[in-house]
């Protein structure tokens, strides 16, 4: 029996390149598509309760050619940017704190986990009447629903490092801010990351929210006069805008992600040819 196992061979598993990830998602949507004008077909359902795929774009066409869609989209892209930013700052500095002092941490957890048990929908109203109808209310509502996911992962990623790591610094006599900018924030920066992945995309829903309860610009107030005129293909067609918008941002995050933590790909590379 040999005291040295072989581990056996993992089997190579081939990484799709970009456009083969591009041709996938089009057959993917190609094949949704076709499936909901069978549906509209088969089923003769009136326009205003589920139109065809040819009403939807014809709308969107309209609405592009006009301005309207584009209008609305800036204005819900910068309320939602605007808060994405306010609540993974916020986020990020209290989690540190906390993640630092156990004392801090029993004291304002409480409360943290009392505001987040309140849907967001039941206190957009309040935060409205508070600060008004006007863009601040939306970006208070983004940041509020960013802020718990992002809180949660900073101190999960800050708690992760370490401890003898945390020691050999000390050792260094490395200050405060060499521990955070060589040690906590690349130890902590996937989960940090994993949970601006979920923020990101909440933060789309914040904005519609804000947006419901009180707006005259936004695809959330696009939303609510189509529904009130019966226009449903505009109703689509601004859902739509609004996935694709949380895609972006969500891809966007992908991104920085990649190119922030690429330093794991070149080690774990390493690690294979030795």
């Amino acid at each position: 029996m040999n005291l040295i196992e072989i581990p056996k061979r993992i089997p190579f598993q081939r990484k799709l390149s970009p456009a083969q990830h591009a041709a996938t998602l089009a057959v993917s949507l190609g094949m949704a598509i076709i499936l909901w004008h069978f549906a509209t077909q088969l089923w003769k359902l009136p326009p205003f309760i589920l139109p065809s795929p040819v009403m939807v774009w014809e709308r969107f066409l309209q609405v592009l050619r006009d301005g309207s869609l584009l209008r609305h989209s800036a204005y819900t892209l910068f309320e939602v940017l605007c808060g994405l930013t306010l609540g993974v700052l916020s986020a990020t500095f209290l989690g540190y704190l906390l993640a630092k002092s156990h004392w801090f941490e029993r004291l304002l957890s409480p409360y943290i986990v009392a505001s987040q048990s309140i849907p967001v929908v039941a206190i957009a109203p309040l935060l409205v009447i508070w600060f008004g109808p006007g863009l601040f209310s939306k970006i208070l509502i983004c940041a509020l629903i960013v802020f718990f996911p992002v809180l949660v992962n900073t101190i999960v990623g800050l708690r992760s490092v370490p401890e003898e790591l945390s020691d050999l610094m000390r050792s260094l006599k490395a200050d405060r801010w060499q521990t955070i900018r060589h040690l906590e924030a690349p130890a902590a920066l996937p989960v940090f990351l994993g949970g601006l992945r979920i923020g990101a995309t909440l933060s789309v829903i914040g904005a519609v929210v804000g947006e419901f309860v009180g707006a005259d610009r936004g695809l959330g107030f696009l939303v609510n006069v189509a529904r009130g005129r019966y226009d449903t293909p505009l109703v689509f067609v601004a859902v739509f805008t609004l996935i694709g918008m949380a895609l972006l941002l969500y891809t966007s995050v992908l991104l920085i992600e990649k190119r922030l933590l690429n330093w794991q790909k070149r080690q774990e590379e390493a690690n294979l040819t030795l």
